[in-house]
């Protein structure tokens, strides 16, 4: 109690180099309180997005793996074997339903669907929407390629396809139930007449956009033909159930090269049985033919690609899955991957980055203060040699005198760090906000100058005028090549963090404090105890 009482007496007397001390742990806990609740927002972000996070999976034939393990096992003549490649792919051409069924039967699955997709032409009363001229070509919606290159039919650039069969100007889809009906199920989707096809139907039921209903001025219970872009004789007759209304259909286009079937106005859904039955048919009905140049088989039959989809309830469940199907025998050459978990992780791209900063800034606020504060230490235990000479002489232990200058030092420190972590705790939200928004913009700035470089997007010429890409027309679309393929340009980032503190950040504040202190007193106690007060007396200046 009496070093405890002495210790405050000291602080009084001692208020410029204790409010000095003071100052610049202040400085310290602040800097610190705000680069822990950084680092903790980022932490609590991940969190509370994983826990409301709808996981979907799907497994892939994984042809980097096949290149990568062909690449290793070359000819004698050091060449890609291009034949075995081939040999290979044919091996893995795709997984069968009863395969996904399979590891659909993991624990982890809280559900499963999938789809098939072909691609079908219209009839002379059935037209896809398109917005070609009547005077075009009605056999080709597609430019006239050069020589050697395209409308070759099977194999080549037909109808705008390419490779493996004709493309033709509808997307035919199959779903095996509501469930994989994901964008009616999300809104983005929904129907405006009629009702849709009954689950598991093998009635060839469709519903299609109302697009493509006005276009060709059709209700519902009127019936469409669609034919085999490869066979124009195999018809098959379609009754329309349902007219929908999508809100992609607003980015309407021909797409890509004239590919009027990855339109969303040109989208026919039905039952996935349905379409089997379809399948099946024109498997039955198939034509085959060799190429006299290449040797290879070529057929009539329509091509379904099937998809499957597997919904986990946590990101522990999605990883659990990719180890449980290795073990139940899935290839090496097929690869389970989330694209809700890569873009999960892409939207933390900013808060991660700042959180590693925050990270670094924090080890080197606590390291340059404590240096400061030792150096501060070391003398304040030299001015007052003769305070501890005293203090010894009269018969007070050495330890109990280093423990009076710890207890000064832990009291200020801890006043400190309390205003420190009191004022860190206010504006920690608002100064994590602005500085993730820098972060954003920075990482925003980064993809812009990605995509010029590569010539999309707006640049400027060497007079500050804005050129546009040739890929972009007036209203702004986006590389074609992007939304063929998919992609977004529009970055869905975390911008804004609701709370930062939390018992955690403070529990980590104390122990900064009592970090700051112990080193501090530690230096002070060296030198304490290799002090003789007889010597102190003696040669008092």
């Amino acid at each position: 109690m009496y070093i405890i009482k002495n210790a405050l007496k000291c602080i009084g007397r001692s208020k410029g180099r204790n409010i000095l001390i003071g100052v610049i742990v202040f400085v310290i806990a602040l800097s610190a309180c705000i680069g822990l609740s950084i680092r903790q927002a980022a932490e609590s972000a991940r969190a509370e997005t994983l826990k409301n996070l709808k996981i979907t999976a799907t497994i892939s034939f994984d042809r980097s793996s096949m290149m990568s393990e062909m690449g290793a096992q070359k000819s004698e003549g050091g060449k890609f074997d291009r034949d075995k490649f081939s040999e290979k792919m044919q091996e893995f051409s795709g997984l069968t339903l009863d395969e996904y069924k399979k590891y659909a039967k993991a624990e982890t699955v809280k559900d499963f669907y999938y789809t098939m997709t072909t691609s079908v032409d219209g009839s002379d009363n059935f037209s896809s929407v398109t917005i070609e001229s009547e005077e075009s070509d009605s056999n080709s919606s597609i430019p006239k390629m050069p020589d050697g290159i395209g409308n070759k039919g099977m194999g080549g650039f037909g109808k705008g396809g390419i490779g493996g069969g004709m493309q033709g100007e509808f997307t035919l889809t199959g779903f095996s139930g509501e469930s994989a009906m994901t964008s009616f199920l999300d809104g983005t989707a929904s129907v405006t007449d009629g009702t849709v096809f009954e689950e598991g139907t093998e009635n060839y039921d469709c519903i299609i956009p109302s697009e493509l209903a006005e276009f060709n001025n059709l209700a519902v219970g009127d019936s469409v033909k669609i034919t085999n872009p490869n066979n124009d004789d195999e018809i098959y007759t379609l009754k329309v159930v349902a007219i929908y209304t999508d809100s992609a259909s607003n980015e309407s286009g021909t797409g890509f090269m004239g590919m009027t079937a990855n339109d969303p106005a040109n989208q026919i859904y039905m039952s996935y049985n349905a379409l089997s039955k379809i399948i099946s048919a024109s498997e039955k009905n198939a034509i085959t033919s060799n190429d006299e140049d290449t040797g290879r088989e070529s057929s009539t039959k329509l091509n379904g690609q099937l998809n499957a989809t597997y919904l986990f309830s946590d990101i522990t469940g999605y990883e659990q899955f990719v180890e449980d199907v290795a073990a139940m025998g899935l290839s090496e050459n097929y690869k389970v991957s989330s694209d809700d978990v890569e873009a999960f992780e892409d939207s933390l791209v900013p808060l991660n980055t700042l959180s590693k900063l925050a990270g670094y800034f924090l080890i080197v606020i606590i390291l340059i203060g404590a240096i400061i504060l030792i150096v501060l230490n070391i003398f304040n235990v030299r001015e007052r040699k003769y305070e501890i000479g005293v203090l010894t002489a009269m018969g007070m232990k050495k330890g109990k005198v280093a423990l009076q200058f710890v207890s000064e030092i832990f009291v200020v420190t801890l006043i400190a760090v309390i205003l420190g972590a009191g004022i860190g705790a206010v504006g920690s939200v608002p100064v994590t906000n602005a500085l993730l928004e820098n972060q954003v913009a920075s990482q925003n700035d980064r993809s812009d100058r990605i995509e010029q470089g590569f010539g999309r997007g707006e640049r400027p010429d060497a007079q500050g005028i804005e050129i546009q890409a040739p890929f972009e027309n007036n209203e702004g679309s986006s590389n074609p090549f992007d939304k063929l393929m998919g992609k977004n340009n529009e970055n869905s980032y975390v911008t804004e963090i609701s709370s930062a503190m939390n018992f955690t950040v403070l529990l980590q504040m104390l122990l900064i404090g009592v970090l700051l202190t112990l080193v501090a007193g530690a230096v002070s106690m060296l030198f304490i105890m290799r002090y003789e007060p007889l010597k102190i007396l003696a040669n008092r200046d």
